[in-house]
């Protein structure tokens, strides 16, 4: 994984992206701040007041915000509201900005910062629910997808969606198959998309492979430039002499590295057999079809966990 991440520092180093961390009075997000601000990755923006930030680190680097003496608080809680469309009064918004992962989000979506990491002290809803009712998905993404970097030596591959949506349609398994094929150049990989299923190229016939071929001609037929096809199981999707056999003239079929499951079931199932069985890192999951890029971290996470997702945070900034 560290090829990965050093390829990515050399990206975002000197861009001066501005990353916000809610959770400053956890020391594993303050260590990896300190450590990116200081090797000029990012400029990191800590939530929160001063006096509850661990001691042992210099913060000096990074820029604190207290949501209780910001200066701009009134303007912040009028764009929230109108971000809410009537769903919220001033009053309800400005208790809501109180808390450190709305404030934060409201920073990015009002340009004061690029992007997010929070989760390591708070559940992923607390995360994401923010990201979704202010940042908003992308006007080509209907729904946003946790996708996951799996890595084994100089082998990558893209995962998703492995975290948010049980039973995505047809409409957004597309979404998603051109979105992955983008966050996949990210990292440096030419994007072979692979729409996953139990059936081959109409090997079997339900409303289950259905959706995926439906999904296949609406991912085509976005014309995004990318090889993109299924339906396929991921024999014929991965190995190339199945590929051969079961998909003759597929330009994806036994060269995938861009895989698109079905549903939750199939996606973290398949993640956790590729690394547990298979010895793969997985990285993420890593959200996928924001206007601005949250991402949310395990509360198992350690400080070179919130570093690494920092840094693809902050990449994700230059790939939107």
């Amino acid at each position: 994984m560290s090829k990965i991440i050093d390829d990515l520092k050399l990206r975002i180093k000197g861009k001066g992206l501005k990353i916000v961390f809610p959770e400053s009075h956890d020391k594993r997000i303050v260590e990896a701040a300190v450590k990116l601000s200081k090797e000029g990755l990012i400029r990191p923006v800590l939530i929160g007041s001063k006096k509850n930030i661990s001691k042992e680190f210099d913060i000096s680097e990074c820029e604190v915000i207290d949501p209780y003496e910001y200066n701009d608080f009134e303007s912040m809680v009028t764009a929230f509201v109108e971000r809410r469309k009537g769903k919220t009064t001033n009053e309800d918004a400005r208790e809501q900005l109180l808390k450190e992962n709305y404030f934060g989000t409201m920073l990015v979506y009002m340009n004061k910062a690029n992007g997010l990491v929070s989760g390591a002290t708070q559940s992923t809803g607390e995360t994401v629910r923010p990201a979704l009712q202010i940042i908003k998905t992308k006007p080509e993404i209907s729904r946003t997808f946790g996708y996951f970097l799996m890595v084994r030596e100089n082998e990558k591959y893209i995962f998703g969606d492995c975290a948010i949506n049980t039973n995505p349609t047809a409409e957004n398994l597309a979404e998603f198959a051109v979105e992955s094929a983008k966050i996949a150049e990210m990292f440096g990989i030419v994007p072979k998309v692979a729409l996953l299923s139990f059936s081959t190229k109409g090997s079997a016939e339900t409303e289950e492979t259905a959706k995926v071929v439906k999904a296949t001609k609406l991912a085509k037929a976005a014309n995004s430039g990318y090889d993109i096809d299924g339906e396929m199981q991921f024999d014929a999707a991965f190995v190339e002499s199945v590929g051969l056999k079961k998909y003759p003239g597929s330009k994806v079929a036994g060269k995938a590295n861009t895989f698109i499951f079905p549903d939750l079931n199939s996606g973290n199932i398949g993640y956790k057999i590729a690394q547990r069985l298979g010895g793969f890192e997985a990285m993420g999951p890593i959200l996928a079809g924001l206007n601005s890029p949250v991402n949310d971290l395990s509360r198992g996470c350690d400080s070179e966990d919130v570093y690494n997702t920092a840094i693809i945070t902050a990449s994700q900034v230059l790939n939107n």
